[in-house]
């Protein structure tokens, strides 16, 4: 009766363990220097960037692709460093999910535009041949 068809069987998807697994020791790293606020928020904003980068991961072959990713890693930088992130009763989890769903929109509409924009450069030259 509930017997699957193992013509029907789907692998399973980990990519939620991998990015965990190469996020974690790097918030334990900002964890034992004593930030812990700024490595929560590094954690999450660089996990919903992966987690738009798997979504765009058939592009992963052009240039453009990791030329944007790395711009958009280098933009960044700053943020991290420059912000003082609040230490207090507030959890880190309050200011920053919002910064990290912002940056999931940020991250797939730059990466949505660059592959129309190159897309339809390649196109267009093929039409015209």
């Amino acid at each position: 009766m509930f017997e699957r068809d193992p013509r029907e069987a789907k692998a399973t998807n980990y990519t939620g363990l991998k990015i965990g697994a190469i996020l974690v020791p790097m918030l334990l790293f900002f964890i034992y220097l004593g930030k812990a606020d700024m490595g929560l928020a590094v954690f999450i904003v660089l996990g919903v960037m992966m987690v738009a980068i798997k979504i765009r991961w058939n592009l992963r072959k052009h240039v453009w692709f990791w030329a944007i990713i790395v711009f958009i890693l280098a933009l960044h930088v700053p943020l991290f460093f420059i912000v003082q992130w609040p230490q207090g009763n507030l959890p880190t989890l309050f200011y920053t999910l919002p910064f990290g769903l912002i940056d999931f929109l940020i991250v797939s509409k730059a990466l949505g535009l660059a592959e129309g924009f190159f897309s339809k450069g390649s196109s267009s030259k093929g039409e015209r041949q």
